[in-house]
């Protein structure tokens, strides 16, 4: 059984390309190879190249991708990278290769199938969660991926989803009714995730989903 090529866009902070570790650790332990993708040169070539995307976390989507003014509180990725991922994604859906989205990344993928944000949950969504940092507890539904049931979740974000984007269905969600995670109706294998499960690879909830999104990628790798 070969061992799938997962690529990993990674931010650009300064004259330095970067990501954390996290990433390309949980891909290997599930049996892939990560590759570090930076953003330059041609999007269709890296596609090409591997079997599976991962977009991970980063700091905020500009709101001007969902036609809003931006709030003062926001502080968005560099366009370098948005406009590069956001390229990048489209061929790879276009090659129906499997995607996961995580954090930064799942709110790009509902943005780029039409959906909207909450620039800010303090200013626009108030609730008594803390989705900034610690912990919290997610409700995830019957779903092809991951086991269902109630779990506590890492949390280190304050954006969220407001509007999901055409043909995403939500399969999880907080007390507060924010979609934690969601997958695609028409893709075999897209899914966001809202927290972080690269950073919790002893619990058995983040163990599937990489499981999963590895097994994904291999049946993508043996069909080419």
């Amino acid at each position: 059984m070969s061992n799938p090529i997962v690529g990993i866009t990674i931010d650009i902070e300064g004259e330095y390309f970067k990501t954390k570790a996290d990433y390309a650790t949980a891909i290997t332990r599930a049996g892939g190879v990560p590759i570090l993708i930076p953003a330059v040169g041609s999007t269709s070539s890296y596609a090409e190249m591997i079997d599976a995307l991962l977009i991970p976390g980063g700091r905020d989507l500009n709101p001007s991708y969902y036609h809003e003014e931006m709030l003062p509180v926001v502080k968005p990725v560099s366009r370098q990278r948005s406009d590069f991922e956001i390229s990048l994604l489209k061929d790879v859906l276009r090659d129906n290769k499997p995607i996961l989205g995580i954090c930064y990344g799942m709110q790009l993928i509902n943005v780029i199938f039409g959906g909207t944000l909450y620039q800010d949950i303090d200013t626009q969504f108030p609730s008594s969660i803390n989705h900034r940092e610690g912990y919290h507890k997610v409700l995830i539904e019957e779903n092809r991926f991951i086991e269902k049931g109630e779990f506590s979740v890492n949390s280190s974000h304050h954006q969220a989803i407001k509007e999901l984007g055409e043909s995403l269905v939500g399969f999880a969600f907080s007390q507060d009714k924010h979609i934690e995670a969601f997958c695609g109706k028409d893709q075999a294998f897209l899914v966001g995730i809202q927290w972080h499960p690269e950073r919790l690879l002893d619990e058995g909830l983040s163990t599937e989903l990489f499981k999963v999104f590895i097994e994904a990628a291999r049946g993508k790798s043996e069909k080419s």
